[in-house]
């Protein structure tokens, strides 16, 4: 569906159409390039070809995936895993440490994992940052957080944890409790320390601080500003109202969401995915119950799935009318919040009446929902929302999209090219307002989505005003999703029958001990995983989200990786903004639509 700037009525489909994944290929190519004795293939069930190989040829085999006639443009996420006290590693490479890359091919519609080996007395790796400008941050990640060094890499400090912090938290000889560690004390010297540290150097990110006419001038936004959408800094390096560069400071919001998947069950961390990102709520559930359930080879009911994708669109339609009047409430309008948020109001009440709770339910569960739907739920629905919200969005086109002053500020304003979008791992509303129709629910559809009639809309001019457009139209294909899901609900369980996920009837435990020891057991400890690893990508309200899950064949996650979309959104932010005004990047921040949550985590 291609979106102008005057909403046609009229909307054409999206060229591309479902084929089959070719990962596979890849390995081939590699193994005809390289030769097969230079590479491990791992079996895992992410669905994901995963690829080990040396430090020294890591460099080249990027280069290669990059130039292949389809090549491998995205870098979709890298991370490292501390592999030390990990058991059920066979036929796998010697490593203490492991270091993945996750590479994405849009003309494939396909991915491929790199793993490289290292040892404790030697983690270094040549930086990928002139492939891939977004690894910057990633290897920032993974050198904050397991001491890992990148050669070569521009800037290789602190990212998540403090400047002055000690240790790498995501090191399994680092503790995961806060009951270990010294009571926390904060002095005069020590906070005279932190001060000093939160001091913006210019030298030390390569900006000078003048030129030989003038000085520049060097200001903090943030890190609690109204348009910074969270505790969030951005230093501005400017020449008048001119931006000549900014570095975007994050980490206030980091609270360990990964390290903490290592010390809960596979059931109790449920909770915590709803958190990560706090507006998408269950939406957050679905990449950790798909990937957990990869684990254990369990198959939802259809029910399940329909359930699944319904509270999946009633919390992307919320979190997309929050953008919708936040952002035009940082271009200078106030009046469109206060509509917005009362049609959220409508929204939480149908969640409410369905899960019991408002914003963070966390109503999935492994192998089904909490419960079933309640009696009433599909008339609330028609009522509140299908009823109800189209004809809002119809005042809300008229009195905000079309607005002069929103267009004046906003078309041409923090523009950007899908190859830029790729280069530095942009997904979901933003890259889609290049003109890319790349929507996991389309291009890779899981919990039943390719049942489901709907279009992806796309920009054509990649600027914050396309960027607001989408996101508009995405409220009513969402809105067509849920019609069909109120429609067509199938019957069933709202569960799988499976011993992992539901433990066994009440009369079952008293006639057999072996029984009553499963039902103890799956209650008291929770669910045994096969050790094995898993990955699920889905399609959130801002971008794509995805779970890399680790089991060791234990009750709980070895090695829990979460990759959100706006960690990938504010990396890009000094790209796009250089050369324009302050106003503007306002106006950008806005159009990005993040929440520090889901870039901390």
């Amino acid at each position: 569906m291609k979106l102008t700037r005057e909403f046609p009525s009229n909307y054409t489909m999206s060229q591309w159409q479902p084929s089959d994944h070719s990962d596979a290929q890849v390995v081939g190519e590699l193994f005809a390039h390289f030769g097969a004795e230079r590479f491990t293939v791992q079996t895992t069930r992410t669905g994901v070809p995963v690829i080990w190989l040396s430090r020294e040829l890591l460099l080249d085999v990027i280069g290669f995936l990059r130039k292949l006639p389809s090549p491998f443009v995205m870098l979709f996420d890298l991370s490292a895993t501390d592999e030390r006290m990990r058991s059920h590693r066979d036929g796998l490479p010697e490593s203490d440490f492991t270091v993945f890359y996750h590479l994405i091919s849009i003309d494939r519609n396909a991915d491929v994992m790199l793993k490289v080996p290292l040892k404790e007395s030697d983690l270094n790796l040549p930086t990928i940052s002139k492939p891939f400008p977004n690894a910057n941050w990633y290897e920032r990640e993974v050198w904050d957080l397991m001491g890992i060094t990148f050669e070569g890499h521009p800037h290789l400090t602190r990212i998540m944890m403090p400047k002055s912090w000690q240790g790498h938290p995501l090191r399994k000889d680092y503790p995961a409790r806060a009951t270990e560690f010294d009571p926390f004390m904060l002095d005069a010297v020590k906070q005279d320390q932190e001060q000093d540290n939160l001091l913006f150097k210019p030298e030390e990110w390569g900006m000078s601080r003048g030129n030989e006419n003038e000085d520049y001038m060097f200001l903090n936004l943030g890190p609690n500003h109204p348009s910074a959408h969270g505790a969030f800094r951005l230093v501005l390096q400017l020449d008048g109202e001119e931006i000549r560069n900014c570095v975007p400071d994050i980490g206030y919001h980091h609270r360990g969401a990964e390290k903490m998947g290592e010390r809960q069950s596979w059931h109790s961390y449920i909770p915590y995915t709803d958190r990560v990102e706090y507006l998408g709520g269950s939406l957050n559930n679905m990449p950790y119950v798909l990937a957990v359930e990869k684990l254990a080879g369990i198959k939802v009911p259809q029910r399940v799935d329909m359930i699944r994708v319904l509270m999946s669109e009633l919390f992307r339609i919320q979190s997309h009318l929050l953008f919708i009047g936040t952002y035009i409430q940082d271009v200078g309008a106030m009046t469109p919040v206060f509509f917005t948020f009362t049609d959220r109001q409508k929204i939480y009440t149908i969640i409410e009446a369905i899960t019991g709770a408002r914003m963070h339910p966390a109503w999935f569960r492994i192998g089904g929902v909490a419960h079933d739907l309640p009696v009433g739920w599909a008339r609330l629905i028609q009522e509140n929302l299908l009823d109800w919200l189209p004809k809002r969005l119809m005042e809300y086109e008229k009195a905000a999209m079309r607005n002069s002053i929103l267009r004046g500020r906003s078309i041409g304003v923090a523009a950007y090219s899908t190859s830029q979008a790729l280069a530095w791992g942009t997904t979901g509303g933003g890259l889609r307002a290049t003109g890319l129709n790349f929507d996991v629910r389309k291009w890779r559809p899981y919990s039943g989505y390719d049942q489901f009639e709907f279009e992806v809309p796309v920009g054509a001019n990649g600027d914050a005003y396309d960027r607001a457009m989408v996101r508009f139209e995405e409220i009513r294909q969402s809105l067509r999703i849920i019609e069909q899901c109120v429609k067509n609900m199938p019957e069933g369980p709202f569960k799988a029958d499976h011993p992992l996920t539901t433990p066994p009837p009440k009369e079952r435990t008293l006639q057999d001990i072996e029984t009553l020891i499963t039902h103890f057991l799956q209650v008291s400890w929770g669910p045994v995983m096969p050790a094995a690893e898993s990955f699920q990508m889905i399609e959130a309200s801002k971008g794509i989200n995805s779970y890399y899950l680790t089991s060791d064949g234990s009750t709980m996650s070895y090695r829990t990786r979460i990759r959100t979309p706006s960690f990938a959104h504010l990396q890009q932010i000094p790209s796009v903004i250089r050369g324009q005004m302050v106003s503007d990047l306002i106006v950008y921040l806005g159009s990005i639509d993040f929440v520090m949550s889901d870039v901390d985590r």
